[in-house]
């Protein structure tokens, strides 16, 4: 456990200072820039910044998540998920970088909470916390869509990461629910989308 904690601290050290690293190439790193305008630069820099936030809140999750598990392979399912997460979070702190933009002021908050939520998830037990996999990414999954359309046409680099992050959503959601994840009562999807919409606002000004 005192191995876990510490492993823990040091990857919310590394989310909230912005050195995730990933193992994957960026999806973006072959694609080439389009001229933007300025509009479009800062309606892209909101979104990504959005989607780093969320990248933010996933790290807490499943670290939290992974502490509480009981079985020591929904552990590990959610500690592999977890290092996809971490790469997510280097593409869209990379792109931010490119549109010059930044990363939300808020992060250190929406760690916290989501921490907390998934220690929560945890002590109700592995199918729970499984289940709590399955909407999270069922929800991420719909936001990346939104964002597909909601991206400016021409920026191609920002699609392509997203278009990544959604199939790796769909595939941890996926392996939650061949998992055993159990399905979560209706209020506390609606409490999910909420605070997710919360965030979303949020991080897109702040």
């Amino acid at each position: 456990m005192l191995d876990e904690l510490i492993v823990g601290f040091d990857r919310a050290l590394r989310t909230l200072s912005g050195v995730a690293s990933s193992g994957r190439p960026n999806p973006a790193s072959s694609v080439p820039e389009s001229d933007l305008s300025a509009e479009d630069k800062r309606h892209a820099a909101g979104l990504m910044r959005v989607n780093h936030t969320g990248e933010v809140c996933a790290q807490a999750l499943y670290q939290a998540q992974a502490l509480t598990a009981r079985d020591p392979e929904t552990r590990r399912r959610l500690s592999v998920a977890a290092q996809e997460e971490e790469e997510h979070l280097a593409w869209t702190q990379a792109r931010l970088a490119e549109l010059d933009g930044r990363t939300s002021l808020a992060n250190p908050l929406w760690y916290m909470g989501s921490f907390a939520i998934g220690l929560a998830a945890g002590v109700m037990g592995d199918r729970t916390n499984l289940g709590f996999v399955v909407e999270t990414e069922r929800q991420v999954e719909e936001h990346l869509t939104g964002h597909m359309d909601r991206l400016p046409p021409a920026d191609i680099k920002s699609r392509a990461i997203v278009a990544a992050m959604r199939d790796d959503e769909i595939r941890h959601g996926r392996v939650a629910r061949d998992a055993g994840a159990s399905e979560l009562p209706w209020a506390v999807r609606v409490l999910m989308r909420g605070a997710a919409r919360v965030m979303t606002l949020t991080a897109y000004r702040l």
